[in-house]
């Protein structure tokens, strides 16, 4: 179901209430998130504003993990979710948005791609929690 990302409902930088003046528009609806998970790779092609294309990640089981201390980037299988601080309940249901920690063979890594956006996990190895 389509979400309104209308600012109507806001206040203005005053703190006086905005008044309506029009109905909701088409180029404010959203979508609804896409809630990547690990799993056998799926990925859809979305319609974004103005025609480009959006690659939204629905499962995932490789992520691009890169070490800060070399710069190098590898392809690693990712595990499981140990952590998600933008949510709890994705936390328990495995949920990848952008902050989560990954468990890879090579360590605890933090994504830092947006799954749900960008179609692709990147993620850099957290330091003093390597494997």
């Amino acid at each position: 179901m389509p979400q309104w990302h209308g600012d109507q409902h806001k206040r203005k930088k005053t703190g006086g209430k905005k008044h309506s003046f029009r109905g909701k528009r088409a180029f404010e609806m959203g979508s609804d998130p896409a809630e990547t998970i690990v799993g056998d790779l799926r990925i859809a092609r979305k319609r974004g504003r103005g025609g480009g294309a959006k690659l939204r990640a629905l499962a995932v089981n490789y992520a691009n993990v890169t070490d800060p201390t070399t710069g190098k980037s590898q392809k690693a299988e990712i595990r499981g979710v140990l952590k998600n601080p933008a949510n709890v309940d994705y936390q328990r249901r495995g949920v990848i948005t952008k902050g989560a920690i990954l468990d890879t063979p090579l360590g605890q890594a933090r994504v830092t791609s947006r799954p749900g956006q960008h179609g692709i996990v990147n993620a850099v190895l957290i330091q003093g929690a390597e494997k």
